[in-house]
């Protein structure tokens, strides 16, 4: 799920400079099927954005911006926590929307920014 195709012929993550913008990742596996739960989906989506997010040289810590794309606000908690666990040593700011639909059935999408270098906070 990290390439550009013809069904997705956006870049996974755009690196320009230090920065890198990384493309909505869906609570899906690799065969695009949507991750059922409360957690789950979180940490489905988490990954892939994170795998994405190495593509183009980045690294969770890199992270300065996340946004949340939720089809259920009520996973406002269990998001909490996922950040609280993998983004606040960081200082990570952090966007969360509920949203009526997401592609291929997912219930969280998230993307994310990053910068690579020292002088770029």
């Amino acid at each position: 799920m990290s390439d550009a195709s013809t069904d997705h012929p956006y870049s996974p993550a755009k690196r320009a400079g230090d920065h890198i913008y990384v493309s909505g990742a869906l609570s899906v596996d690799a065969d695009y099927r949507p991750v059922s739960g409360r957690r789950e989906p979180l940490d489905a989506a988490l990954q892939r954005m994170t795998e994405r997010l190495a593509t183009a040289g980045g690294r969770p810590d890199d992270v300065v911006k996340l946004t949340y794309y939720v089809t259920d606000l009520s996973l406002r908690e269990e998001a909490n926590q996922q950040f609280r666990e993998n983004f606040a040593a960081t200082g990570a700011a952090r966007t969360f929307l509920e949203v009526s639909r997401l592609p291929y059935g997912a219930s969280v999408e998230i993307d994310a920014i990053a910068v690579t270098s020292e002088g770029g906070e």
